[in-house]
């Protein structure tokens, strides 16, 4: 960067750090404590889909590679299309085994980084679940390097619970790198892994 950018305040873009997915069972511990949700066991990496021959192979390689995980049990790796054209690769896991889920979420990141695919990715999830019935999903903004919370509100529809988000964020303040621009939470309706 160099000072016509400063001067301009033009700035870096923030270098993804997929190390802060491994960050999530710990904040999985807080976030229970602070507002009772549990992990679901389902996550999802969110990509814009490309054609071609390329994307297609690592697609398929990342499939396999998750498929072939002799812990995994239930059902396989999924590849879902939304409504509006986004591709996500959905895995499934044990409620216990956010662990699993979150080297699977890593796995299929740097598989499509190091294929070249890095622009393509756009967001990943891990869901979690309350007695009550609401669903959270704490979502890693693959270009911003940081974490918010989706809190949808039950009963259909496409309406968030804001004061939950909130909550969620204050509690996990130092467990997360969280998304500062609140304009940045971006709903993610329908997402598998939800």
């Amino acid at each position: 960067m160099g000072l016509l950018d400063i001067l301009l305040g033009r700035t870096k873009p923030v270098a993804p750090d997929l190390d802060r997915l491994f960050a999530l069972p710990s904040a999985a511990v807080t976030l229970e404590a602070a507002a009772g949700f549990t992990p679901s066991g389902s996550g999802a990496v969110c990509f814009a889909t490309v054609e071609g021959a390329a994307f297609e192979q690592t697609h398929r390689e990342v499939q396999a590679l998750l498929d072939a995980d002799a812990d995994r049990d239930g059902p396989p790796v999924e590849l879902r299309r939304d409504d509006y054209g986004y591709s996500w690769l959905v895995s499934q896991r044990a409620p216990d085994q956010l662990h699993l889920l979150v080297n699977d979420l890593h796995a299929v990141n740097s598989s499509m980084e190091v294929n070249g695919f890095g622009p393509q990715l756009l967001c990943s999830l891990a869901g979690f679940g309350d007695d009550a019935g609401r669903t959270l999903a704490l979502v890693y903004l693959y270009k911003r390097g940081t974490f918010y919370p989706f809190a949808p509100l039950p009963g259909g529809g496409q309406r968030r619970d804001n004061a939950l988000e909130l909550r969620v964020k204050a509690a996990l303040a130092d467990d997360l790198r969280l998304e500062q621009d609140l304009s940045r939470w971006f709903p993610v309706w329908g997402a598998p892994g939800l």
